[in-house]
């Protein structure tokens, strides 16, 4: 008769310890690779922070003080005097120029973006003869620069005599290539098929189905999207500077551009400069600002998609 043996687990060889039952050990950060992030992300933060902070520092100062003090601290701080007397300069007209450039960013950008939107939509959720060559000219869209545009855009609104009106700097703002990628791979990802079935089962048609069920779901694109749009327009100058003529349709930064060519004949104007470049990028601050909860919840989604 043949006698059981109980078997005994083998032990780990010599050196080497058992891992069975542990999680695996989390791989420890270089003191090294942390204070060189910290390094790199300190000089990109003060390349970006120094020119603003000049630039408050300058638009604090009175003429004789500019250049007699300390070009990164304040001396008599007459920010409030200074933005008086620019306000006041030729009835206002700086004013002028921030309201047609909050006219022609914040409506090119709401528009442009409600088209992107809708365009990268359909690119993405219907299939039709010529989508894929549509999109690639789409995506050559996106390659070429605006500066490359705006001599033939001027050519044809000369031809129907549009040049140096408002239409002529807020209808070329509304297409964006880019905002229509982005659109689309966004809806390719978050919109689910059968979500949008469901509606059309429900009697929905394609637009109330598109701006009730599927904007929902793009709102981080298309605050996105707002966002590049806004900036871009804001800081648009080429295409004002050869298609207006008329001071009273200028944006503020052409407005800004002309007036510092005037520096050397009307030595006020610099100040001018200056105190209209600060206040011209409070509105960008203001935008980031109140849409940057969206912005960030986007960033995460995609990067669990």
């Amino acid at each position: 008769m043949s006698t059981l043996t109980p078997t005994v687990p083998a032990k780990p060889a010599r050196g080497l310890r058992s891992t069975e039952g542990k999680a695996p050990r989390a791989q420890r950060e270089s003191p090294f690779a942390r204070v060189s992030a910290m390094i790199v992300m300190g000089v990109f933060t003060l390349y970006f922070l120094v020119p603003i902070w000049w630039l408050l520092v300058a638009a604090s100062k009175n003429r004789s003080q500019f250049n007699s003090t300390n070009p990164l601290w304040f001396a008599d701080f007459s920010l409030f005097e200074n933005m008086g007397n620019l306000i006041a300069y030729r009835d206002g007209v700086y004013l002028k120029w921030m309201l047609n450039s909050a006219v022609y960013a914040g409506g090119g950008a709401l528009v442009g973006t409600i088209i992107a939107g809708m365009c990268g939509y359909a690119l993405a959720k219907y299939n039709f003869p010529g989508r894929e060559l549509i999109f690639n000219v789409v995506l050559g869209g996106v390659l070429v620069p605006a500066t490359a545009l705006a001599l033939p855009l001027f050519l044809i609104f000369s031809q129907i005599s549009l040049t140096n009106t408002f239409w002529s700097v807020f209808l070329p703002s509304l297409v964006s290539p880019f905002g229509v990628y982005l659109a689309r791979i966004y809806a390719s990802a978050s919109v689910p098929d059968e979500l949008i079935e469901a509606a059309r089962l429900d009697g929905a048609g394609e637009l109330r189905t598109f701006f009730t069920v599927s904007v929902r779901m793009m709102v981080p694109a298309l605050v996105t999207v707002f966002l590049f749009q806004f900036v871009a327009i804001w800081n648009n100058f080429f295409l004002p500077l050869i298609m207006l003529r008329d001071e009273t349709l200028f944006p503020v930064t052409l407005g800004l551009y002309a007036w510092n060519s005037q520096v050397n004949q009307i030595p006020v104007l610099r100040d001018y400069v200056l105190i209209g470049a600060l206040l011209s990028i409070i509105p960008l601050i203001i935008i980031f600002l109140l849409l940057q909860r969206f912005w960030r919840n986007g960033l995460s989604a995609g990067s669990v998609k």
